[in-house]
């Protein structure tokens, strides 16, 4: 278990949070403050980590300005993988990118997520935040554990928001590919493209399995963060007029 004492350590912290959150905000929401304390709480580290956000969405923006040119040099060179690995590697530094620009925001966002799901999904740092409860439902209660009337209710809600959401950001990811002949700034022909294509549109639907199998705490979260990925998609991942520099 040593191993996982910083993970633990980080939890608990951030089961200190919630408890904060939700003792304030109780004369407001009565018994549904730790759900609502859940919420702000993920909207707060959202807030904290969105300019590693930014930082991921201007890189996959380079890496999809860079497409034409790479797909060129695909052609070029399809016969030839050494050399085009060094054609690619030449394009890439002259234009100041990299085609790995986008995943390294991403690894450093994967800490924090991981905290917030091992607090909410687990209860680690907190136990007895899972016995808090939501419309009667408590946070700790998972799906399989039955379904009475307001389990039905409150899980059924939360499902079909996912669901939405999922269906929102497939949609988005198969217009954005067609429009800009990228998938997440990478070009959409070369090995694998195909299997990349059919794959990244029904990545979203995996939070919905996903919440089909944890507490409560752990769906209000996943709901949350979805909830806000979709609208950071919205905002930074609009299309951007000719000549913006997205440096």
């Amino acid at each position: 278990m040593l191993a996982f004492a910083p993970l633990h350590a980080a939890a608990s912290a951030a089961a200190t949070v919630v408890t904060w959150l939700a003792d304030t905000i109780a004369p407001l929401t009565g018994g549904a403050a730790t759900a609502a304390a859940i919420v702000l709480f993920t909207v707060g580290v959202r807030l904290l980590i969105s300019p590693l956000s930014l930082a991921q969405v201007r890189g996959e923006r380079r890496r999809a300005a860079l497409a034409p040119e790479v797909r060129d040099l695909q052609r070029r060179y399809a016969d030839d993988p050494g050399r085009l690995q060094s054609e690619l590697f030449a394009l890439y530094r002259r234009a100041g990118a990299s085609p790995v620009a986008g995943c390294l925001p991403a690894l450093l966002q994967a800490p924090f997520f991981l905290v917030m799901y091992r607090l909410f999904a687990t209860g680690d740092g907190h136990p007895r935040l899972l016995d808090e409860t939501l419309a009667g439902v408590p946070l700790g209660w998972h799906l399989g554990d039955g379904l009475t009337g307001p389990v039905a209710a409150v899980f059924g809600v939360l499902l079909a928001v996912l669901l939405v959401l999922a269906w929102w950001s497939s949609r988005r990811a198969r217009r954005a590919a067609t429009a800009t002949g990228t998938i997440a700034g990478a070009p959409t022909e070369g090995p694998g493209a195909a299997v990349l294509g059919r794959l990244v549109p029904l990545l979203p639907f995996t939070t919905v399995l996903v919440a089909l199998v944890v507490p409560l705490a752990a769906v209000l979260y996943l709901v949350t963060t979805t909830a806000w990925t979709a609208l950071e998609q919205a905002v930074l991942r609009r299309p951007q007029p000719e000549g913006i520099d997205v440096r």
